[in-house]
């Protein structure tokens, strides 16, 4: 798959601060990838300099296959966590002026906000002020100014702040459908949940470093640790406990079933199969429950940053 966006060997600093080391990232055309990392880590100076808000010291960003440029700004659709709308205008002419700095003519901004706000059936907020709106409201109308454009490269970062879940369902549903038809997403958050729902690639950033990047898939399968969490009908639990310790790492299980079943973490060793451990718990009970455990994106952040400290 082509990328839309080349990040390469991006350096900045501010004063004797670098907020940026060396940083490159690859983000392929039509994905939601997620750029992680904790409070401070440079997430927000990369986006910024994506926008070109501020300038690298060093290193290139390539767009669709040219240097970032000015021009580019009309392609770009940016909601930031700190919203941006005025609160004193009102919201459809405001979203009327946004629209024609994006380079769009009065009547197809008109045509594209009455799409987008029939759509969300918020029409009668038009003539409202943004102070009169609840801090969902205004999101909404955010959300719908940074994609009325139709950009190439959307940037959304920390999007479902200030939503409660229906409305944050609603607008994830609308990023995955944007994906769908072609636009690449920069997906900035720090709620794993999100990442696992939506995310195709993730870069994670550390100390002014990336650490970590790559297909969401295949990232867990670097991580993943081969164990797995067993529920067996048995009538002699010690045993069949005591026996699985001579062949297999096990630990206390912290979930529960409907029963009185045996429940353990077991973890398979190098010279061990997942078949193996099935055909051992089957011919001393009634398994009710076989599921590895895939480490979450939350599971994989947190180990990942405590390794880089």
């Amino acid at each position: 798959m082509k990328n839309l966006l080349e990040i390469n060997n991006v350096v900045k600093s501010y004063g004797d601060f670098r907020a940026l080391n060396d940083v490159s990232i690859h983000i392929p055309k039509g994905s939601v990838y997620g750029l992680l990392g904790p409070n401070g880590a440079g997430k927000t100076s990369l986006i910024r300099i994506i926008n070109q808000i501020t300038m690298p010291d060093s290193g290139s960003i390539i767009l669709d296959g040219e240097a970032l440029a000015p021009k580019h700004t009309a392609v770009i659709g940016y909601m930031p966590e700190e919203r941006g709308l005025y609160k004193s205008m009102k919201v459809g002419e405001q979203a009327l002026y946004l629209a024609q700095l994006k380079g769009l003519s009065k009547d197809e901004a008109k045509k594209r906000l009455k799409y987008w706000f029939d759509k969300f059936d918020i029409s009668a907020w038009w003539g409202k002020k943004i102070e009169e709106l609840s801090k969902g409201m205004a999101q909404q109308v955010q959300f719908i100014v940074t994609v009325m454009h139709n950009p190439k490269l959307l940037i959304f970062d920390e999007p479902f702040s200030g939503f409660d879940p229906i409305n944050a369902q609603l607008i994830a549903k609308e990023i995955l459908q944007l994906r769908d038809e072609g636009a690449t997403i920069i997906f900035s958050t720090h709620r794993m949940e999100s990442v696992e729902e939506m995310c195709d690639e993730i870069a994670l950033i550390h100390k002014s470093n990336k650490i970590l990047d790559g297909k969401l898939s295949d990232i867990k399968r670097q991580f993943r640790t081969n164990t797995f969490q067993v529920g067996l009908h048995t009538d002699h639990p010690k045993e069949v406990e005591a026996k699985l310790k001579e062949s297999f790492e096990v630990f206390p299980a912290d979930f529960k079933l409907l029963g009185n079943e045996l429940t353990l973490n077991v973890k398979l060793g190098e010279n061990n199969s997942a078949n193996e451990l099935l055909s051992f718990l089957t011919n001393r009970g009634q398994v009710q429950h076989f599921v590895e455990l895939i480490p979450s994106a939350n599971d994989i952040f947190i180990q990942a940053v405590n390794k880089n400290n």
